[in-house]
């Protein structure tokens, strides 16, 4: 582990593409432009994998801090040291629990554009698909998983087992002796007879080349030999046999239990005694259909061996068909041992892609997590956020509100955008307007004035309407009822000519001048406060620069 740690950015890794290929981060040299520096881990300075952030800022591959943590008894972030010791606090304490991952730039560094550094591999594509390219990379070394002790690439697996593995061996049944296929095809221990073997051999071998070399050039799937026929360009067969690894075992399979049973029947038929004229040994078309045997007919692809009774045929023939018999055996019992290997090879294969997919989906659920805690701490500041403005709102409301305000009975109220404001009430938009609040004093009566400018009940369409308001105050439990006091409108002259004057007594009697229940009563005032032609008049100066102003004055010692 410390050693891999150590691993500069620019080493290549190794050809052998396993779980542990790149455990300390992803070389940089795979990535198509120069990495920014905030996707190098701060530990093995390599593209960071299951990228962790620290308390003090800084990122770490998830194996990176495992390991710092496990290896020292107070491990300091080292980014810390270096940039200014000085700083050097708690929060630079290293501990995997007061890590958390950094999903933001996981996602940034899985849509990284890279390229295999296999020599002869032109793969390329984004991060995230770059493991499961390693696990499947025809050019990459893998170990012999017989223990020959060889490297070879996985294109050339099957191959090597078949033809180059040491321990890969077959017994011959003559001598006993254990030979790897390629000494089994020039061995020879029994003169003529072995010869014949060997030229029988020969023929079918080249056979299986030719037709090998046929299924090559036409970009025929690898497992053709056992059934599958799918056939396509070099990216399509890459898919393929990346996505149909189940259905190859099952053909794989299948193949398997017809050479078992091709060899019980052939093997019954040499230690059972039966009458050679009633012998017929089937095997696959793989194995023996071209192998030409004196005294045997081939009928509908079937190759039937005609055992003549010892009378009619020459010793030597039948020894001979012994032999060809004991040869076929082995031969099947070799290919029945290389497609073995074969599936055991993708067994390990497909053990190592169901791992990959569980921590994909344990990562997965982790991120969803943290991703769901994010959303209600964002839900939460959002409430917090609405409750403040709302707040601010009140209190902008409060302080406007305390601006205009007055507390000697005198208000002066000015209404701009006149125009605008008349022809919404004319639409009925807005009908009325509503003045902010005064007092008669400073612990006094709350009142506001209440105004139509298309006129209300019978001043409506010819007349302005104003209106007095009592308002539910603060104070109301300590002031006396009903209101008594005396209020006078004024609709001011801009050039001082000629006000307009309106004043009333409260109705004693009425409920607008009783304690409000509400926030406020009834209104009660002048509903033909001022005729509309008036208002418009360019005679009057009631209406300047789209305003006007409106002053009420409430007698607080009547």
């Amino acid at each position: 582990m410390a050693e891999k740690s150590s691993r500069g950015p620019q080493d290549v890794p190794s050809s052998s593409p396993d779980e542990n290929e790149f455990p300390f981060g992803y070389p940089t040299n795979i990535c198509e432009d120069a990495p920014d520096q905030k996707y190098l881990c701060s530990n093995c300075n390599n593209i960071l994998k299951k990228a962790l952030q620290t308390l003090c800022g800084h990122r770490y591959c998830s194996a990176c801090l495992s390991w710092i943590v496990r290896n020292n008894k107070n491990p300091i972030c080292q980014k810390c040291k270096e940039e200014d010791p000085s700083t050097l606090s708690e929060g630079s304490l290293l501990a995997e629990e007061r890590a958390f991952g950094d999903a933001a730039i996981n996602k940034e560094i899985s849509e990284l554009k890279v390229h295999c550094v296999t020599p002869g591999c032109s793969w390329s594509g984004i991060m995230k698909n770059f493991e499961e390219h390693q696990s499947l990379c025809e050019y990459a070394l893998i170990p012999c998983h017989t223990g020959c002790g060889h490297m070879v690439m996985r294109k050339n697996l099957a191959d090597h087992l078949e033809d180059g593995c040491v321990n890969n061996v077959t017994v011959c049944q003559k001598c006993k002796r254990s030979l790897s296929s390629s000494e089994y095809q020039k061995h020879s221990c029994e003169g003529s007879l072995c010869r014949e073997q060997k030229r029988v051999q020969t023929e079918t071998s080249s056979k299986e080349k030719n037709h090998s070399t046929v299924l090559i050039n036409k970009d025929g799937c690898r497992f053709s030999e056992v059934g599958c026929s799918f056939r396509g360009s070099k990216e399509k067969m890459k898919e393929h046999e990346k996505t149909a690894v189940g259905a190859h075992m099952l053909l794989l399979l299948q193949h398997i239990k017809q050479l078992k049973a091709s060899l019980c029947t052939v093997s019954k038929a040499a230690n059972g005694f039966i009458p050679p004229s009633q012998l017929n040994v089937n095997v696959t078309e793989k194995s023996i259909p071209d192998l030409q045997i004196p005294g045997s007919l081939e009928i509908n692809g079937d190759l039937e061996v005609d055992c003549f009774p010892g009378s009619s045929v020459p010793e030597d023939d039948s020894i001979l068909q012994h032999l060809v018999r004991e040869k076929v055996i082995s031969e099947l019992e070799n290919k029945l041992h290389v497609f073995e290997n074969i599936v055991s090879v993708l067994n390990k294969e497909v053990e190592t892609s169901n791992l990959e997919i569980t921590a994909f989906r344990r990562q997965s659920e982790l991120d969803q997590n943290i991703i769901r805690g994010l959303e209600l701490k964002i839900a939460e500041l959002h409430r917090c956020l609405n409750q403040k403005d709302a707040g601010l709102s009140n209190l902008h409301k409060s302080l406007l509100f305390s601006e205009q305000a007055s507390y000697d009975g005198v208000f002066l109220w000015k209404i701009t955008d006149v125009g605008r404001k008349l022809q919404d009430s004319v639409t009925g938009r807005t009908v009325s307007l509503y003045s902010p609040a005064f007092y008669t004093a400073k612990y006094g009566y709350k009142v506001c004035l209440r105004i139509y400018l298309n006129g209300d009940g019978t001043g409506k369409g010819t007349h302005v309407s104003l209106f007095f308001v009592v308002m539910k105050g603060d104070y109301d439990a300590l002031l006396p009822w009903p209101f008594r006091h005396k209020v006078t409108f004024m609709l001011l002259d801009q050039n001082n000519r000629e006000h307009i004057i309106d004043a009333f007594r409260p109705d004693l009697t009425s409920a607008s001048f009783q304690r409000p229940v509400n926030d406020m009563n009834v209104a009660s005032g002048c509903p033909m406060f001022l005729p509309l032609t008036k208002l418009q008049s360019p005679k009057y100066a009631y209406v300047k620069e789209d305003t006007l102003f409106l002053k009420c004055i409430i007698e607080t010692n009547s």
